[in-house]
């Protein structure tokens, strides 16, 4: 029997309705739902990444997901990965096309800490100023919503010291400071991912 197009409206459905991820989902309707409900466009590699992480999630629930439990999902996964580097506070000065950064950074132990680097850039200045090798791999970023209620979400993929590639997220009202939020929550899942598997 060939499939009919239907609009969801017409038997009383939203979109979000129809479309359940569970896991043996792709990562097509996992992209759309954050697209749909809270303007989350994932860069394709972070997307097969991402779908990992929602699978592992259905296969230890036995359920499926929702668009708020992705997303929830996506913030614990991501935004809140800030150990063991938390981001407190950052200083940039620009002049001629260089850059000089400062960071204040919450460690281990409720240690301070004060990174400084310069780059050709505000996140090439602050990779020169961790106290690990960093190399980003990629960098994306957007807006989510538009006028004076209008944040920007980045997304960067990285290696530290030459270890596998992983992503990270940051969402803020400035896009320097998303940037650097994203670079954070990356460096801290690689680092967690490698004391896991030394342990």
């Amino acid at each position: 029997m060939p499939y009919l197009p239907i609009d969801p409206a017409d038997i009383g459905r939203s979109y979000e309705a129809v479309i359940r991820v569970n896991s043996q989902s792709g990562k097509g309707g996992i992209t759309y739902l954050l697209e749909q409900e809270y303007g989350i466009s994932l860069p394709r590699r972070m997307q097969i990444e991402f779908s990992q992480v929602v699978q592992g999630e259905t296969d230890r629930l036995g359920l499926e997901m929702t668009a708020q439990q992705i997303y929830k999902l996506l913030q614990s996964e991501y935004l809140q990965a800030n150990a063991p580097y938390a981001l407190v506070s950052h200083r940039l000065q620009e002049e001629n096309g260089h850059s000089a950064v400062e960071v204040e950074v919450a460690g281990e132990g409720e240690t301070t800490l004060h990174w400084r680097g310069k780059g050709n850039g505000a996140l090439e200045a602050l990779v020169a100023g961790l106290p690990v090798a960093v190399e980003i791999m990629d960098y994306n970023e957007h807006a989510i919503g538009a006028g004076t209620n209008a944040k920007a979400a980045a997304y960067i993929e990285l290696r530290v010291a030459g270890g596998r590639p992983v992503h990270g997220v940051g969402i803020d009202e400035n896009i320097t400071t998303a940037s650097f939020k994203a670079l954070f929550s990356a460096l801290n899942r690689s680092l967690s991912q490698q004391a896991a598997k030394a342990a």
